[in-house]
């Protein structure tokens, strides 16, 4: 079983981060991989809908359809995979730290078809993954609050190339 917690802190408001994270549309923007990212269910985000994944893991090309399973506005964001090739469920938690935001992220999955791979080599690598995603998450959202929206584009262009 892979299993891992890891965190970090974002100088921005609760909200901004929770409205940020806890939207799939957004998933491309920040998570290494992800190709796109959308809900699969009418209205708003909340317990119960469902979004669908397109990415790469490892270099497959892989398509995944999760639900949320906790929706606590500003608190926590959790949903587990319904496809794909690892059962896993991700919580989000956001907390006020010393005027920012401490974003939580725990992660646990079990590999159903995926390569015959190890999971200690796969969970090595899908944790530096996560790092690296919360890193570019707190480049995004806090050059936001540096830079005007014009320049702020240019930035996440350039990451996203």
């Amino acid at each position: 079983m892979i299993n891992f917690n890891i965190s970090t802190v974002i100088y921005r408001p609760v909200k901004q981060i929770f409205d940020y994270v806890s939207a799939p549309e957004n998933d491309f923007q920040w998570q290494y991989g992800t190709l796109a990212s959308t809900r699969i269910t009418e209205g708003e985000s909340g317990v119960g809908s469902h979004f669908r994944s397109v990415g790469h893991l490892m270099g497959h090309r892989v398509q995944s359809t999760f639900e949320v399973i906790a929706f606590d506005a500003n608190t926590k964001y959790e949903f587990k995979s319904l496809s794909g090739p690892l059962l896993s469920q991700i919580a989000y938690t956001f907390e006020m730290i010393n005027g920012g935001t401490k974003l939580n992220l725990s992660m646990q999955a079990n590999v159903v078809n995926f390569m015959q791979m190890d999971e200690g080599i796969l969970e090595k690598r899908m944790k530096k993954q996560f790092k690296e995603n919360l890193a570019m998450l707190k480049d995004l959202l806090e050059v936001k609050r540096m830079l005007p929206a014009s320049e702020a584009n240019l930035f996440v262009k350039s990451k996203l190339n």
